[in-house]
């Protein structure tokens, strides 16, 4: 039982890459931006989904940013100083695992910033995100949804496996006794910024697998108009025999191990 429903959760996944691979196209084609923006507890599956999203998509037509704490000379820049370079150009899609919305829950949560520096962000962020979606931006906001007892599984699966032991840090060790806080600031954050220009949509992922399958059918289901169907060519025919690719004895080569 178990194979078959990994074999139909990969057939539908693939359906939907081949999608996402139009969308790209339909990007490049009309020059459109597109921003995606995924928030959640950790362990929610934002970079899975993010894997799942530009596996089969050309590494130039989509772009992933997780950007790092601030370095003391962008802790006195504007908030959104170090984000605007990230945004996307014509014809590109940006995917922020994390984004600026890390003022909202993780940094009040934590004690990473100010009161003043909260209210103002909480202030400014619909306005930022209206210049934005004024200029042509497409926004899509998301929150992974995960219950506190699904989330303890997956830190004790990461705690365990060498693979992932490296995805636990500090703040998430600390951050798992704010679940109740850290929903609270999630409301708060949802209720001033959720806007007509960038509403927030909330995904169930208590299951990862039938959650990013739902997150991106929706994404997708949000660009109506990305119909651009692929051209299908033909190879013309080879010229010659195939041939053998001979480098200079003046590279070193890999060892045959496996």
């Amino acid at each position: 039982m178990g194979k078959k429903k990994n074999k139909k959760y990969e057939d539908a996944l693939e359906e939907l890459q081949i999608e996402l691979v139009g969308l790209t196209r339909w990007l490049r084609r009309t020059g459109k931006r597109l921003v995606v923006i995924l928030e959640g507890r950790d362990a929610a599956g934002k970079g899975g989904t993010i894997k799942a999203i530009t596996d089969k998509l050309d590494t130039r037509a989509a772009r992933v940013v997780a950007m790092g704490k601030p370095d003391s000379r962008e802790e006195t820049q504007w908030y959104f100083q170090r984000y605007v370079p990230q945004l996307p150009a014509a014809g590109e899609l940006v995917l922020f695992d994390r984004s600026w919305y890390n003022r909202a829950v993780v940094e009040p949560a934590m004690g990473f910033c100010t009161q003043a520096q909260y209210d103002a962000f909480m202030k400014a962020c619909p306005a930022f995100e209206k210049l934005l979606t004024d200029d042509g931006i497409i926004l899509l906001k998301y929150w992974l949804a995960v219950d506190q007892e699904e989330q303890e599984k997956r830190f004790a699966e990461r705690a365990e496996d060498p693979l992932k032991r490296w995805k636990l840090s500090p703040v998430d060790l600390k951050g798992r006794q704010k679940y109740e806080e850290m929903g609270d600031l999630r409301d708060v954050m949802i209720q001033h910024t959720d806007t007509d220009d960038a509403p927030w949509f909330v995904a169930d992922f208590n299951d990862q697998k039938t959650g990013r399958l739902d997150l991106i059918r929706h994404l997708l289901d949000q660009i109506p108009d990305k119909l651009c169907p692929d051209e299908e060519f033909d190879l013309p025919k080879l010229k010659g025999k195939p041939q053998k690719e001979r480098v200079t004895g003046k590279a070193k080569k890999v060892p045959k191990v496996y």
